[in-house]
């Protein structure tokens, strides 16, 4: 890939105040001893890196979790201090944060949007509180009704709220309650995540659902208890339907945006941009090498050298990447764009597997190669294809 002086920084902050059923994240519960101790080591690891990144351009910085908002907002503000200290942030770049209902005070908004935080992700997941309570969500609908007032009433005019489909229980109906109601806040969100939930090994949801979904993708036949295969894809074109109608574009498998709200520092995963992760856990992409920290909070706390794990990519691995990853976005992997980074044509690489799912219907073939409405459906089969 022709490399740039551009990429983006992701913080990784690994505390919540209760794990969620289906959560797989890297985080957990601390106390406020534990908490300073994590963020006193990323800040040295910040410190640490900042001189191999003294050539490059920061164009996005995207604070995760967990629920960043748990922590005390003045380590928070601290941590992006440094940051705008150490790192050539550009004036216009996006820094988002995330932050879960009733977990942050008006002036805990304040400060962030002070500290230069000007995007932000509220994670409801639902509008029914039946539906909360069993996920082990912290908060119900009044919660997030009051949290999202609040962050307009501090000022942020880049919102994205995140929602779940495909529950346990739920149905087309109690998802499309959920659905109406984000697109119908005042203001509305400028950007929505929609994600069907993803039942995870080593999660409380796995232990009571995994064997009915193993039944059910074995099977093809409907499992008490879970949305069928069918309600799915129906809870998906109504998503595409409704937020089209309320003026949204779907540009990636599970995200939807006013025009220009795109998520840029999630667009640069999935084109392949490089960025540096800080924090437990966390994974960068530099000059087609990826890394991982340490996943052990002792490890991280100790080890001076906090990376876990480091591969540098070999070409097969990029183009790979290449396809899988741009294959998320609707507007699909520009060939010209594959010729200039490998110096060959796509079809030279992959002419079979294109070939084969465009007659199936599943790719669309022009200047780009694109999943179809029947190929996102499918979307994990098709993007498996192009693992050589």
């Amino acid at each position: 890939m022709i490399q740039s002086d551009q990429f983006g920084i992701y913080i990784h902050i690994p505390f919540c105040r209760q794990k969620c059923q289906y959560c797989d994240f890297l985080s957990a519960p601390a106390t406020e001893p534990a908490q300073e101790a994590y963020l006193r080591a990323l800040a040295e690891e910040i410190t640490v890196r900042a001189p191999l990144h003294a050539h490059r351009r920061v164009t996005s910085i995207y604070i995760g979790g967990g629920t960043p908002t748990v922590v005390d907002p003045k380590w928070l503000c601290g941590i992006l201090e440094l940051l705008f200290s150490r790192y050539r942030i550009e004036r216009e770049a996006e820094i988002s944060m995330e932050m879960n209902p009733a977990t942050v005070t008006k002036q805990a908004l304040a400060d962030y949007r002070k500290a230069g935080v000007n995007r932000v992700s509220i994670g409801l997941q639902s509008a029914r509180d039946e539906e909360l309570k069993r996920l082990g969500r912290i908060h119900d609908l009044g919660d997030f009704l009051r949290t999202y007032e609040a962050v307009r009433d501090a000022g942020f005019t880049n919102v994205n709220v995140d929602i779940m489909a495909a529950l346990p229980g739920q149905t087309v109906e109690d998802y499309g309650e959920t659905l109406r109601l984000v697109s119908a806040l005042s203001p509305i969100p400028e950007h929505i995540s929609a994600y069907s939930l993803i039942i995870e090994e080593g999660t409380p949801f796995f232990e009571r659902y995994g064997a009915l979904k193993e039944a059910m993708e074995k099977t093809g036949e409907p499992q008490p208890g879970l949305p069928s295969e069918e309600e799915e894809r129906q809870m998906d074109e109504m998503t595409e339907r409704l937020l089209k109608e309320a003026g949204y574009h779907r540009y990636e498998i599970s995200n939807y945006s006013l025009e220009g709200r795109e998520c840029r520092h999630n667009i640069g995963y999935w084109k392949r941009k490089d960025y540096a992760g800080f924090g437990l856990g966390a994974a960068s992409l530099l000059d087609n090498v990826r890394s991982r920290n340490h996943t052990q909070m002792r490890a991280y706390l100790e080890e001076k050298d906090k990376e876990m794990e480091r591969a540098a990519l070999s070409e097969k691995e990029r183009m790979e990447e290449f396809m899988f990853l741009g294959l998320r976005l609707t507007e699909g992997v520009d060939r010209e764009e594959f010729k200039r980074a490998f110096g060959v044509p796509m079809e030279e690489v992959y002419g079979d597997v294109l070939r084969k799912n465009a007659e199936a219907g599943l790719l669309l073939i022009g200047e780009k190669a694109a999943l179809t409405r029947r190929g996102r459906d499918v979307g994990n089969y098709v993007m498996a294809q192009f693992l050589l």
